[in-house]
């Protein structure tokens, strides 16, 4: 499905002047606070009018501000998971994952209950209130009822900013599962690094109301000069990676991609499996020999396809590593010490310890269409 979105908006003294298209299965709206992410989501879902604009989702219209198109939010078709659960607290778990289907017309319903409880893990909970539940089981609860209303398109607004680390771990999975599993695009705010680099497909990048960039995920998250200034450290590249076998001994997983071998704490995953990785540029480091006595298990040819250095006292080395896409953030001093320049040949050395859950995402699955789950 493509979405596209081109409006313009003014709340008070703030100006929304937004346009960008995609067709990726998680499209990440990534900024700051404040930059414009939750009024635009609330614009594609029809909770705000835009001023002016248009949106369009899978070839339908649902606004057009000069034809005077407005479609109500209840006939768009659309899940919204909000920060909060929002669930009813008088219903158990399994009244509130029925109550959206009775607002989709039974022609249109493709949702399989059950196969939504499987998918979400939550058979356990439907007898119970939600007063009774974690912050992560609720929120897999409001996926839930957002899934069995047969969505056309799921709006998913900072759903683990309420979160502590642990229930963030816990849910992860299930948004990874939702996005692979189903047919359903979503469209996923956020100001987290680590949460986009893990789930998107495609980022747009908001900042003071404008979009700043848009495209796949691996191109703009490698960008140093696009991200926040507090999460520039958390720039990097994403790899995917096919589990090879484990290291039980050591709990290491070993996994292979189109620039090597590598190994990583333990990925409870069959062999077969694919894994997405993110690579901090900050924990590559460049080696103009195979290095050997070094610690680090992980070191892999690559050829350097550009530096930039902006004039900022560190430098962005762009790798090629086989196929694989990998970038090291390094002192400009370096540089010039290693004499390195485009077209030259290095060793990315990365050590198995930088590698924590959070950077780390599941085993992708084959899409399915979601009422045969």
């Amino acid at each position: 499905m493509t979405l596209s979105v081109r409006i313009r908006h003014r709340q008070g003294d703030f100006l929304l002047d937004a346009a960008f298209e995609s067709a990726g299965r998680l499209t990440a709206l990534f900024g700051p606070s404040g930059s414009g992410k939750t009024s635009l989501i609330n614009m594609i879902g029809g909770l705000v009018r835009p001023g002016s604009g248009r949106i369009e989702a899978d070839g339908r219209l649902l606004v057009d501000t000069d034809a005077r198109i407005f479609v109500p939010k209840h006939r768009r078709r659309i899940g919204y998971v909000f920060q909060d659960a929002r669930l009813f607290p008088h219903m158990s778990v399994a009244q509130n994952l029925g109550y959206g289907r009775f607002f989709t017309p039974g022609a249109e319903r493709y949702a399989d209950f059950s196969g939504v409880v499987d998918l979400l893990g939550i058979g356990h909970l439907l007898t119970r209130k939600p007063a009774s539940l974690s912050g992560g089981e609720k929120q897999r609860v409001a996926i839930g009822r957002a899934l069995i209303a047969s969505p056309k398109l799921i709006l998913m607004d900072e759903p683990l900013a309420s979160l502590d680390e642990a229930r963030k771990a816990e849910i992860m999975p299930y948004i990874e599962r939702l996005r692979d599993e189903t047919k359903i695009p979503i469209v996923y705010v956020s100001h987290s690094v680590g949460e986009v680099a893990r789930l998107a497909t495609d980022v747009v990048v908001l900042s003071a109301g404008k979009v700043k960039a848009s495209g796949p995920a691996a191109d703009i998250l490698a960008r140093f000069d696009i991200l926040p200034e507090e999460q520039r450290s958390e720039a990097g590249a994403m790899v995917d990676l096919t589990v090879a076998g484990q290291e039980e001994g050591f709990g290491l997983t070993v996994l292979h991609s189109a620039g090597g071998e590598w190994r990583l704490p333990r990925i409870d995953a069959p062999a077969g499996a694919k894994i997405r990785a993110r690579v901090r540029a900050r924990d590559v480091m460049l080696s103009l020999e195979r290095p050997t006595g070094i610690s680090a298990l992980n070191v892999l040819p690559a050829t350097i396809a550009a530096i930039s250095m902006d004039g900022e006292p560190d430098a962005l080395v762009s790798l090629d590593c086989g196929g694989d896409r990998l970038a090291a953030r390094i002192t400009r001093r370096s540089v010039e010490m290693l004499g390195l320049a485009d077209g030259g040949e290095v060793f990315a050395v990365i050590k198995a310890v930088t590698f924590d859950r959070g950077s780390v995402g599941g085993p992708s699955r084959l899409a399915n269409d979601l009422s045969t789950l």
